[in-house]
């Protein structure tokens, strides 16, 4: 899909969608619970019907009505899935999921799309194989089989969160306790927190016993919340949009959670340090320095944010971007530079020079959401024409943000086929 962009005046207020990261951590902990479990924030996206589909092959049930789930938990007990699992290119999906599967001692096979079955797993690799447990990837997914068996557990901190997290799914329901020793640097650990978070909600324990070990008491259970699980607005959704007010103004944010621990929320102080204050008049915005560690989906945003602040900014710690949907760095570099953009990447940092952005030939959001998103606010931004390919990227996480640039006013033309 093609999506034409028009010089356009924005002006309105988007109310953000829920939070992709918490929802597929609430429907986790709903399914392997007992009892059924209400989860109001459940919008349709690929990630999130990936997660949907590999909880049922987990053995839950799951019905849907709009925004709201109700999930009926395999209260810890989940089955052996009837054949391969399809995870989409949810790398939550995969990485959430293993550990969960290796609940039960039958073989599990589970697959993926696009850059998925390439996307690292060497951690849970290391740790089956280190319990002579048999674990393979090749192209197109992996395969695997448990029991996992409590105990001592390292993981590698600056690969993906989603390790850990997966871990703490899974090692509660254990006949005894494990430790979680992450190895630093200790990256994303808000997104752990979260994690943490959201399994409290579900009466399941689990804590730091320092910066970089966590404790996990096993025999435990995942129960139902009486009260349905509210799925908070998506901070790392929102930062398309308040960067955009930043550049031009007259755009507000809705539904976000002023207590939030979402990683992303640090959008809001990085802009701040910009010089950019809501509601106000847009001014000259200074340039940033921003640590990508514990906020790598912020990256494409903030190299569009660059190319609108004075003088140079720079990302660090943005080697993740390369283990992404795709290479995300070299991908908005060089469809930014197609533009007159000015970016550049020497090893873990990023460069952005502030830029006067031109009309240019089409461009590719390399099948990414996040790249589609950044290189849309790019556009707009820069009141320039562009056309984006592969604008359907956007349905992995967000499906509805074309329709919400429309409803600020911004002329994009969608073209199928």
């Amino acid at each position: 899909m093609l999506a034409r962009i028009q010089p356009s005046r924005l002006q309105g207020c988007v109310t953000v969608p829920p939070s992709k990261s918490m929802a597929h951590r609430a429907l986790l902990c709903a399914g392997l619970a007992a009892g059924t479990t209400q989860i109001q924030g459940i919008l349709p996206s690929q990630d999130m019907e990936a997660t949907c589909r590999a909880l049922t092959a987990l053995g839950a049930s799951i019905a849907r009505q709009g925004s709201l789930a109700r999930v009926q938990g395999v209260a810890g007990r989940p089955k052996a899935p009837q054949g391969p699992v399809d995870c989409g290119e949810s790398g939550s999906t995969l990485r959430f999921l293993i550990p969960a599967f290796a609940l039960a001692s039958a073989p599990a096979r589970l697959t993926g799309r696009g850059r998925l079955p390439q996307r690292p797993l060497g951690p849970y690799g290391a740790i089956f194989h280190g319990q002579g447990l048999p674990f393979a990837q090749d192209e197109t997914g992996v395969s695997f089989q448990g029991p996992l068996a409590p105990g001592d557990y390292g993981l590698p901190g600056d690969v993906s969160s989603q390790f850990i997290s997966g871990l703490l799914f899974a090692l509660p329901l254990l006949p005894g306790d494990s430790h979680i020793r992450i190895q630093p640097p200790f990256e994303s650990r808000g997104y752990v927190n979260m994690t943490l978070q959201v399994m409290d909600a579900f009466g399941v324990q689990a804590a730091f016993l320092d910066g970089l070990t966590l404790h996990v008491p096993g025999n435990q259970r995942f129960t139902a919340p009486a009260a349905p699980f509210l799925v908070e607005g998506d901070d790392s959704q929102a930062a398309f949009f308040l960067t955009l007010d930043a550049i031009l103004g007259d755009v507000s944010v809705a539904g976000l959670s002023p207590r939030s621990i979402q990683g992303d929320r640090v959008m809001g102080e990085i802009l701040a340090r910009c010089g950019h204050v809501p509601g106000q008049p847009p001014r000259p915005l200074a340039p940033f320095v921003a640590d990508l560690g514990d906020c790598p989906d912020l990256g494409p945003i903030l190299m569009t944010l660059g190319l609108f602040c004075q003088g140079e900014s720079r990302l660090l710690n943005a080697g993740r971007l390369r283990l992404k949907e795709s290479d995300r760095g070299t991908a908005m570099a060089q469809e930014l530079s197609k533009l007159g953009g000015q970016a550049s990447l020497a090893g873990d940092e990023i460069r952005i020079r502030q830029s006067r952005l031109r009309p240019g030939p089409a461009l590719s959001s390399h099948g990414d959401h996040r790249i589609a998103m950044a290189l849309a606010v790019a556009a707009l931004g820069a009141r320039i024409p562009v056309e984006i390919q592969g604008a359907e990227a956007v349905e992995k996480s967000y499906p509805d943000f074309w329709k919400d640039l429309a409803h600020l006013g911004a002329r994009v033309e969608l073209c199928h086929g």
